[in-house]
C-alpha cells in the first residue's frame, strides 16, 4: 500500500476528523486488532454478531494509533486518547468501501473484473499468470472477493501496479454491484451462469441479471468477456454499449477453442483461434473445462495488448488456489481436494477430473450442495446419475441434501457401491478403512461442508 495522509482519507470516506492530526501517516489497512500494528489505520466493523468497535482498546495496546469510526466511545474514554488519530463516519463498511475506490482512482491501471456461477477464482488466477507476463499485476487472494474482501485486497496493492485483477462474489442481488461501484472496472468476464445460490436468487434468469451487475458502470469504452458455451451467456441476454467477446466451440464466437486433450492430473492442452491466429496452449491444472476459462483469460488479456503466444507462456507457469482440483498424493494413494466449493456444474468437473486420472478404484466422496433451494433435491440427483453413468467405482455421499445423490446413483450403479452418511464425523471415522492402495479419491461439498477436514484425514 502506498502511503495515505489522515487528510485525504477524511476526504475519501467523507468523514470528520474528531481527534489528533490530519497529517497522520497510513501505511496499511486493519481490521483485525489482534494483527493492528503502528503505522495501520484500524477500521473496526459492524457485523451481525460482532462490533469490532470494543476492540479498539486492544488495537492501541497493540501500537495502533489511527482509526475510522463509527462510534467514538472507546476512543474518547481512552487514556490514550491525546494520542489517537481518529475519523468519525456514519457506516465503517460503507468508509472501507469509499477508501478503496479513492484509492483505485488513484493508479494509472487497467482494471478486470470476474465473476460467474464457477470457475471465477481459476479464471482470476489464469489472468494473473498471463498478465504479469507484461505488466505489474495484483489480484485478490483466497476468497477475499467480497464487500469486505475486495476493498482490503485493494488498499493493499503497491505503488505502480498497471493491471488489477478482481474476483467479485456474490450471494444476493446488488452485491455485484457495490463491488462494480468500488472498482469500475474496465473489462468485465462471466464465466457462466449455473446454479450456485440460487435460493437468494429465484432462477437462473435472476443469476443472470445479478452477475450482469458488473457491466452497471459500463459505456463505449468497456468490455465484457462471456463464456457462449453457457445456455444463458447469449448475444441477446448480455449485449450492451460495451464491447461484447465471446469465447465458445465455433466459427459464431470471437475466440474459438478446439483439439482439446485431456491428460488427467498432468493437465490439458487446446487450441484457440481468433482473427486467423492460431495458437496451442498448455495448462499443468486438471479439467477439460480449464480450456474454457483459459481462453476467457486469453480473451480479456487480448484487450490489455498481450498476444496469445505471450499469454501461452503465462498460462504454462499456472498454479491453482489451494481447494481447487488439487491433487495430492501419500502412501499410493491420491485425494483430488476440490473442497473450496461446490454446485452441479462443478460437482460434475470434479467427476470428470476423477476419471481422466490414472489409477486403480476411481471413488468420489461428495457433500452437500448448499444454497440450492427448493430444487436441490432435483439438483443433488443430477450429480448422483452422472457420477454413476461415469462409471466411479465408489460413491459416498455425505450430509443431509447429499442422501438424494446416493439415492440416484443407487438406482444407476446399484447399492452395493453406494455408501451414504448423514454425518460427516462418522465417515472419518471409518475413512482409512475404506482406503487402498492406488485410489484415486475425489472429495468435494460446499464450503460449509468443511471436507478439507475429510482430505485431511485420508492424508494422515
Amino acid at each position: 500500500m502506498k502511503i495515505l495522509r489522515m487528510r485525504e482519507i477524511c476526504q475519501a470516506v467523507k468523514g470528520e476528523v474528531i481527534s489528533g492530526s490530519e497529517e497522520s501517516s497510513v501505511e496499511r489497512i486493519c481490521t483485525d486488532s489482534r494483527k493492528a500494528e503502528e503505522g495501520d489505520l484500524f477500521f473496526p466493523l459492524i457485523g451481525e454478531m460482532h462490533d469490532a468497535h470494543k476492540f479498539i482498546p486492544m488495537a492501541i495496546d497493540r501500537g495502533c494509533r489511527n482509526f475510522i469510526v463509527s462510534n467514538p466511545e472507546e476512543i474518547l474514554n481512552h487514556p490514550l486518547k491525546a494520542q489517537l488519530h481518529v475519523i468519525e463516519v456514519e457506516d465503517t463498511t460503507r468508509a472501507l468501501q469509499a477508501l478503496a475506490s479513492y484509492y483505485l482512482s488513484a493508479f494509472q491501471m487497467k482494471k478486470i473484473g470476474v465473476t460467474g456461477s464457477t470457475g471465477k477464482t481459476t479464471t482470476k488466477d489464469m489472468l494473473y499468470y498471463i498478465c504479469s507476463e507484461k505488466y505489474k499485476t495484483a489480484r485478490n487472494v483466497g476468497n477475499f472477493n467480497n464487500h469486505i474482501g475486495l476493498p482490503l485486497t485493494v488498499l493493499g496493492f503497491e505503488e505502480g501496479t498497471e493491471v488489477g485483477i478482481l474476483e467479485m462474489g456474490m450471494s444476493e442481488p446488488g452485491e455485484i454491484h457495490v463491488l462494480a461501484d468500488i472498482v469500475r472496472p474496465d473489462i468485465g468476464i462471466i464465466t457462466n451462469i449455473g446454479t450456485s445460490h440460487i435460493e437468494n436468487l429465484g432462477s437462473r434468469e435472476g443469476i443472470l441479471k445479478a452477475k450482469l451487475e458488473i457491466t452497471h458502470f459500463f459505456d463505449e469504452h468497456n468490455v465484457l468477456v462471456v463464456n457462449e458455451i453457457n445456455d444463458l451467456l447469449t448475444k441477446e441476454n448480455t449485449e450492451g454499449v460495451y464491447k461484447r467477446l465471446s469465447v465458445g466451440y465455433n466459427g459464431k464466437s470471437d475466440f474459438i477453442i478446439s483439439d482439446i486433450t485431456d491428460r488427467g492430473e498432468e493437465g490439458i492442452a487446446f487450441t484457440v483461434e481468433h482473427n486467423l491466429d492460431t495458437q496451442k496452449f498448455e495448462l499443468t491444472i486438471p479439467g477439460r473445462h480449464n480450456a474454457i476459462n483459459g481462453t476467457l483469460a486469453v480473451a480479456a488479456a487480448a484487450e490489455l495488448g498481450i498476444t496469445m503466444e505471450e499469454a501461452a507462456r503465462g498460462l504454462k507457469k499456472m498454479e491453482l488456489t489451494e481447494k481447487r482440483l488439487n491433487i495430492k498424493g501419500k502412501d499410493g494413494v491420491k485425494v483430488i481436494d476440490d473442497t473450496y466449493n461446490a454446485s452441479p456444474d462443478s460437482m460434475k468437473a470434479g467427476i470428470d477430473v476423477l476419471m481422466s486420472t490414472k489409477g486403480m478404484r476411481k471413488i468420489a466422496i461428495l457433500a452437500d450442495m448448499l444454497e440450492m433451494g427448493k430444487e436441490s433435491p432435483k439438483y443433488h440427483r443430477e450429480v448422483g446419475r452422472y457420477a454413476a453413468e461415469q462409471k466411479v467405482d465408489v460413491l459416498i455421499a455425505v450430509g443431509d441434501h447429499a442422501k438424494y445423490i446416493a439415492e440416484e446413483a443407487k438406482e444407476v450403479m446399484g447399492e452395493e457401491n453406494v455408501i451414504y452418511y448423514s454425518e460427516k464425523e462418522k465417515l472419518m471415522n471409518e475413512i482409512k478403512t475404506m482406503v487402498r492402495l492406488g485410489d484415486i479419491i475425489l472429495v468435494k461439498g460446499s464450503r460449509g461442508m468443511a471436507m478439507d477436514q475429510v482430505v485431511k484425514k485420508i492424508m494422515e
